[in-house]
């Protein structure tokens, strides 16, 4: 079973993201059904299970869906790209293939999906610690530093929510570091982060920003490396 869907994810990968020019995506968006490279990228994705499937010809109808529902799929986005937010179709588009892939799996050599270990105590313990260090800390974060209001620290020209997401990645980051006992990995992401930051704080010539980055830095790893101790602490006691 994990034979077959590694070669099929490699297939799906080779056809879908290493042998599409962006000109052919071009293509595909302008002229639809009509590209000829809509047809190319099917036989692409057929040559491509072919070799991976060793030219098994008793996978030929998995082959055959995989592909005629490939094409389907991205002919019903290409028809919605105008209408649906071009990152939402990216990922239906991708979980649509991943889903028909997980069917024809399933089909040639069934397996079962144990919820009880999705449900178990250490897998909902992981989601708590992950929502905790992500979503809950950025709230915490936001409250505690809107106590100041820094002049120089002026947003416009910067990404929008742009430090909320370098937080949230920042604390998985530590978070993961920590599950790994890579504690040297931490002090690299600060030096980094600090090398990053360097010139705004050096540009800006103002102490109160110098102090306003360092207390966000250090509460957002503090906040993290916390997390990360107390998940491992309570996993040990499962």
């Amino acid at each position: 079973m994990i034979d077959l869907t590694i070669k099929l994810l490699i297939a799906h990968i080779i056809g879908d993201f290493v042998l599409q020019p962006n000109r052919w995506v071009e293509d595909k968006k302008d002229e639809k059904h009509k590209s000829k490279y809509f047809y190319l990228h099917g036989l692409v994705h057929l040559s491509s299970l072919l070799i991976l499937l060793e030219f098994d010809w008793s996978y030929w109808w998995s082959m055959l869906i995989i592909v005629l529902s490939h094409l389907t799929i991205d002919l019903i986005k290409l028809n919605l790209q105008e209408k649906i937010n071009s990152r939402l179709l990216f990922a239906l588009d991708q979980l649509l293939h991943l889903a028909i892939i997980g069917i024809i799996v399933h089909i040639d050599t069934p397996y079962t999906i144990e919820l009880k270990a999705i449900y178990s105590t250490e897998s909902l313990l992981l989601i708590l610690a992950t929502l905790s260090v992500t979503f809950v800390s950025a709230i915490v974060m936001k409250i505690l530093m809107s106590k100041w209001v820094i002049e120089g620290n002026d947003s416009e020209g910067s990404l929008d929510s742009a430090g909320k997401y370098i937080g949230i990645l920042e604390r998985l980051f530590v978070f993961g570091f920590i599950i790994l006992n890579q504690w040297s990995a931490i002090g690299i992401l600060i030096a980094a982060k600090s090398v990053f930051r360097f010139s705004d704080i050096s540009e800006a010539r103002n102490r109160k920003l110098t102090e306003y980055i360092l207390i966000g830095t250090l509460t957002s790893f503090g906040l993290a490396i916390a997390i990360g101790l107390l998940y491992k602490k309570l996993k040990l006691h499962l």
